[in-house]
């Protein structure tokens, strides 16, 4: 994979929270698989990703937002479903532990997945950040086992509590190796609504779990 500028673009500003500037320092190993490893997960195809810019470096490309969109108010998400892979999962809050690494949904449910609650709600301006399971203890496919398998315009909906629906649209899916991880632009700030979806990904070992993480990228499209 070319390398990537992990500064966003001149469009989005970057301004972390004290939690998202520690937990850039665990970025790509909060989500580790169990003992037991049975099917490889699907990985994102380089197709699926950002579109390099000319030069020595790519970054990724911000659309610009659409204002026929409204951004929604804080309120907590409560489910989100991706159509494409036959995900329907409830959302628990997730939360940072004592040394800034985030605490990952229970590793026995494998239909449950997360949000960052202390960051962006889903829906409103900012990046809200998800994360689920790839597998679990026993091996068997985890709530996002699929989700190296999605690609650009796929949509991702989150109910939340207010009884809206926030509709997202895949822009990228992308694997990132963990000691390379672009925390800046995976976590980093932004002028219009986006959400995160990660998992596990990469290459796999039974001694260290998997070596990195898929990243989904997705803007808000759609209220409902």
């Amino acid at each position: 994979m070319a390398s990537r500028r992990t500064t966003r673009s001149p469009s989005s500003s970057f301004v972390p929270s004290v939690g998202l500037l520690v937990w850039t320092l665990v970025a790509g190993a909060v989500l580790v698989a169990g003992a037991l490893h049975y099917e490889p997960p699907p990985q994102p195809s380089a197709v699926q990703g950002f579109s390099p810019l000319p030069g020595p470096a790519a970054h990724r490309t911000v659309p610009p937002a659409d204002p026929d969109v409204p951004s929604l108010p804080p309120a907590e998400p409560l489910r989100l479903r991706i159509p494409a892979i036959n995900v329907n999962a409830p959302l628990t809050k997730l939360h940072l532990d004592a040394t800034g690494a985030l605490e990952p949904p229970p590793p026995d449910d494998p239909n449950l997945a997360g949000w960052y609650s202390e960051g962006t709600a889903p829906g409103s301006v900012g990046t809200a950040v998800t994360t689920g399971h790839v597998d679990v203890r026993t091996g068997n496919p985890g709530v996002f086992f699929g989700l190296g398998a999605l690609s650009k315009g796929n949509t991702i909906e989150i109910d939340r509590v207010d009884r809206r629906t926030a509709v997202f649209t895949v822009e990228a899916v992308e694997v990132y190796d963990k000691e390379h991880f672009p925390s800046r632009m995976v976590y980093g700030g932004s002028r219009r609504p986006e959400l995160r979806v990660i998992t596990c990904g990469g290459a796999y070992t039974k001694g260290t779990g998997y070596q990195g993480n898929v990243v989904v990228y997705a803007t808000l499209t759609a209220v409902g």
